[in-house]
């Protein structure tokens, strides 16, 4: 156990010495809530707020996006089919052709969707590019007074003191209307790229004793472009680069109210709290390895890949993933990361639309031998898996497995994976925000059964 020299000696020497007594106290704590699996089947109770098949809970109603990856018979049989995500009831694979084969920006008219439930017009979409980028600036002396005190070695801590740090600029913090929440949120839309890119630069000044390099935002820029124009030293970028990072953001930007982070908004939300806790609590969900975090891991398993197969037939690569399987390679978690999603299962149909751009991507950058990895992976990891594991359906990449690669290409460090997630999930958290304060009057408090004995209390002179 380890703590900051920035504590004094005597704390540090405190530590040192009470460290064995809390790994005991920690043992004990562990046994103390264990609960024994077949407690759960006793009584029905839907682990993870899912069902034995992976069903969630119904728990809420919204109309901002849908997933679907069974189909309905008549009989009403369920039967796997290709995974559907709608924005406001529109295909996400009708929003992406029609921005890209209109050869612009996507990002800022999906979060006008989400925010609103129409696509808007030319004018309306200016108008709101035009308040985003006025929104695009972080207050006076931020950057030196906030970002630059005591900056975190994970981004996402650093950013969502960021923002909660917020809350001390706002005048009307504690204003929960929907007319506050929403130039809240427009903020905060325009202000994530700033807050992840800034953390960056002077979390590499502090830690890795480089240059310290702040762009001041361009207005005219989509916030794609205000990711690359800041993260690099020339801000230089091609548009082939911006296409790609703005369609990871519309792929990225909601998920149905059920996935963790967009949950924590609701239920964060319910209690009437302001916007910035509301959100930094869903950045700390978000961090986590089960949820934003896990293409790192797709991208470190595949580090791991190169270094340890060399020759790259079906056989060798297959007899790899068996080993992940296994828990023999790797992390020795036994999971073959960016493989299955906890709804989809046929295939997610972000990871379809990702591969689509990936390969032009792979080529402008020679790592085209680097992409047929991952296809190679993606091609073989079902059928073991299928094969090795007992599965209720079937098992496709999701949309972690490719956006690593994607972000590695763009030069993105691995620092920034999560952050970008964020960058991009901020729209849909801003809409289910909105969804729960406008329509529920009560505070989301799920059922907790208690299995505990009855005991009675006993004297300390007894115990």
């Amino acid at each position: 156990m380890t703590t900051s020299t920035k504590y004094s000696a005597a704390y540090r020497e405190f530590l040192d010495d009470v460290t064995p007594k809390i790994k005991k106290l920690a043992e004990l704590a562990r046994e103390s809530t264990e609960i024994d699996n077949s407690w759960y089947y006793k009584f029905d109770v839907k682990r993870g707020l899912r069902d034995l098949e992976g069903n969630g809970v119904l728990a809420g109603l919204t109309d901002i996006s849908d997933i679907r990856a069974f189909e309905v018979d008549a009989d009403g049989n369920k039967k796997p089919c290709e995974g559907i995500l709608r924005y406001r009831g529109i295909d996400i694979k009708d929003l992406v052709s029609g921005f890209i084969g209109e050869k612009r920006f996507g990002f800022e008219e999906v979060s006008y969707l989400l925010l609103f439930g129409v696509l808007p017009n030319a004018k309306q979409l200016k108008t709101f590019k035009e308040i985003l980028a006025g929104f695009r600036v972080l207050p006076e002396s931020f950057v030196r007074d906030v970002i630059m005190k005591a900056p975190s070695k994970d981004l996402m801590n650093g950013i969502a003191r960021g923002v909660l740090m917020l809350y001390s600029y706002d005048d009307n913090a504690d204003d929960i209307t929907i007319t506050n929440v929403l130039r809240q949120s427009l903020q905060l839309i325009a202000q994530f790229p700033l807050l992840s890119v800034y953390s960056y630069q002077v979390y590499k000044h502090y830690h890795d004793f480089d240059s310290l390099i702040i762009h001041n935002p361009l207005p005219e820029l989509s916030n794609a472009e205000t990711v690359l124009y800041a993260l690099r030293r020339d801000s230089k970028y091609t548009e082939l680069e911006a296409k790609i990072l703005d369609l990871m953001l519309v792929l990225h930007a909601e998920h149905g109210g059920g996935n963790n982070s967009t949950f924590t908004t609701h239920v964060v939300s319910s209690s009437g709290s302001d916007t910035y806790s509301t959100v930094a609590a869903a950045m700390g969900s978000l961090k986590g390895p089960r949820h934003g975090g896990a293409n790192i891991k797709v991208v470190q398993m595949f580090d791991d890949i190169k270094k340890n197969v060399k020759n790259r037939t079906d056989a060798n690569v297959g007899a790899y993933l068996e080993k992940l399987l296994a828990k023999e390679a790797f992390d020795k978690t036994g999971l073959i990361y960016g493989m299955g999603h906890a709804v989809y299962s046929l295939s997610d149909p972000r990871a379809s639309i990702l591969k689509r751009y990936i390969e032009e991507l792979s080529e402008a950058k020679g790592l085209h031998e680097e992409y047929e990895l991952y296809a190679q992976v993606e091609r073989l990891a079902p059928e073991i898996i299928g094969e090795k594991r007992h599965i209720y359906k079937g098992v496709a990449a999701n949309v972690d497995f490719y956006s690593g690669f994607v972000n590695s290409t763009l030069g993105i460090p691995p620092e920034l994976f999560t952050p970008i997630f964020a960058i991009a999930r901020i729209a849909g958290w801003s809409a289910h925000r909105i969804e729960e304060l406008s329509n529920n009057g009560k505070i989301i408090r799920p059922n907790y059964k208690c299995i505990s004995e009855c005991k009675e209390y006993v004297p300390l002179k007894d115990r």
